[in-house]
């Protein structure tokens, strides 16, 4: 049992460090894929891959079957949480990136994890602990100093509506997991089967709002090749293997630590991909989150 115990918890690591990898690529692959296309038309795209992706994921698992017996309130639910997440989240989220520098926009998407807690406190009907809001705090001091510069005293953002949209990306995010969260867990549904009726219902909408705009995707190789990336690895294969990782170890905090890779993996890539100088105050504001992450991560073990 312990060389299986072994066995089980490296393989979770394997997955886990894949999955930190996959999205340590996404800020550069946000930024590089809205050159070849709008925010709507790249979130329509990339839905539409990843729509495929878990079609043929539920076909091959036989999960499918399982929408045969499910209450048609449960689906229903399902299906109008895609309207959320992905279609609202990302469509804000990528408007984000369109209009801030790829690192300020990735190092304000990271405050989703104390974002989360401050959701789900509210569902909860709890007041946050002065910990949580301490942390909270923190962390959203280093977005100011990511957004001012480090000119704290003039408080002047070259972005206002990028750093809000932002933002607001991380509370969409966080109410789309902790309700996501309840109905899966309730109702012990398969969560890839969550991810393909979310994406169904998404879908729809999102290609008849890209059409009335008159946005659709552009068929040149870039706007392909970004809508293919984000949507098979960004929310697909990462996903999964994220699962599979907490499924298979006997310590998911010590595995949900690993995501603090990816923010300085990420400003690597920025900088020699996307050409883009890293500013000494988004490496200062950056290590102000992680710490402000490091430390609700320490608050959830205690707990």
């Amino acid at each position: 049992m312990p060389a299986l115990s072994s066995t089980s918890n490296q393989r979770a690591l394997l997955c886990a460090l894949a999955a930190v990898g996959l999205w340590s690529t996404m800020a550069t692959a946000f930024k590089w894929a809205l050159e070849f296309n709008s925010p709507m038309a790249l979130i329509t795209l990339a839905a539409t891959v990843s729509w495929c992706f878990f079609a043929v994921r539920a076909v091959m698992v036989g999960s499918l079957k399982s929408l045969s017996v499910m209450d048609n309130g449960l689906v229903l639910r399902c299906l109008l949480l895609g309207l959320l997440n992905p279609a609202f989240y990302y469509l804000i989220l990528f408007t984000a990136y369109d209009l801030l520098p790829a690192q300020d926009a990735m190092a304000i998407n990271y405050t989703w994890g104390l974002t989360l807690p401050l959701v789900a406190s509210l569902f909860s009907r709890k007041l946050p602990s002065k910990t949580e809001a301490g942390l909270a705090l923190l962390s959203y001091l280093g977005i100011l100093i990511i957004v001012t510069n480090g000119n704290l005293a003039t408080f002047e953002f070259d972005q206002p509506l990028g750093v809000a949209l932002a933002l607001l990306s991380t509370v969409i995010w966080g109410l789309s997991w902790v309700i996501n969260s309840r109905v899966v867990d309730a109702n012990d549904i398969n969560p890839e089967l969550a991810l393909f009726l979310n994406f169904s219902a998404a879908l729809p909408l999102l290609w008849l709002g890209t059409a009335v705009a008159g946005e659709l995707p552009s068929v040149s190789m870039g706007s392909l090749i970004g809508g293919l990336y984000v949507g098979l690895f960004e929310m697909g294969i990462a996903f999964v293997l994220w699962m599979n990782a907490m499924r298979l170890t006997d310590n998911p905090l010590r595995i949900s630590s690993l995501i603090f890779l990816a923010p300085p993996l990420s400003l690597v890539l920025i900088g020699n991909v996307l050409n883009e100088v890293i500013a000494s105050s988004t490496l200062f504001g950056l290590v102000i989150i992680l710490i402000g992450l490091a430390g609700q991560q320490l608050l959830d073990r205690s707990k």
